[in-house]
């Protein structure tokens, strides 16, 4: 496994932040350290690759976001995976962005809380399922690790708005997905290789509508 340093390191080179970001990172990092032998917010396997398996994993969506959007919504935000680390590169960026993250484990959703507070970073936090949010048009929906595609889009349609994009994180069986959500949805897509996984893509989603 790559040290702390060099992963540091690669995050940098591929995400262009401040110091400041890092920094806010760095406690990020240490907070996940501390909390996860209790809550189990990421799996044993990937504790030691935070930077490249987590952060880089999810601040590449902030990439493909649309430059004008001003609200996010993160479905299933678990440890903050991408929805925090998408508001901390916000903040660094001084974006107008509001993100609000759907988490419905209280455990993790108090973790967030705390995070976000400790990193400096407000967020929105909903401790409850997706289905029990009240309808609000957001610009952006993430959704990583959740759930299958047709999934997503039922949960996500509450949410729409005429130019709402999806940016999602798919494994290898994305194509089988994207089969079964065609046979109910209609949408644009947008795949992108993603950075931290070789059989892992980005599908970007847009004008999603009911067959």
């Amino acid at each position: 496994m790559i040290d702390q340093k060099h992963q540091i390191g690669m995050f940098q080179a591929r995400i262009n932040v401040s110091r400041e970001t890092i920094g806010r990172l760095k406690i990020y990092h240490d907070l996940l350290q501390k909390w996860n032998p209790v809550i189990n917010l990421v799996s044993r396997s990937t504790i030691k690759g935070i930077w490249h398996r987590h952060f880089l994993d999810s601040a590449q969506l902030w990439e493909l976001r649309p430059q004008n959007a001003t609200t996010w919504l993160d479905l299933g935000s678990g440890a903050g995976f991408p929805g925090l680390v998408i508001a901390v590169l916000a903040k660094g960026e001084e974006s107008s962005l509001t993100m609000s993250l759907v988490e419905s484990d209280a455990r993790k959703s108090a973790f967030l809380l705390n995070a976000s507070q400790i990193v400096d970073t407000p967020v929105i936090i909903y401790t409850k399922r997706a289905e029990d949010l009240e309808s609000e048009p957001f610009d952006v929906i993430s959704a990583r690790a959740f759930a299958p595609l047709v999934s997503i889009f039922e949960y996500s349609e509450r949410f729409l708005k005429e130019n709402t994009v999806l940016l999602l994180p798919k494994g290898k069986n994305h194509e089988l997905e994207l089969t079964e959500a065609r046979k109910y949805w209609t949408f644009e897509l947008q795949k992108t290789q993603s950075v931290t996984d070789p059989d892992g893509v980005i599908l970007k989603i847009e004008g999603l509508g009911r067959a």
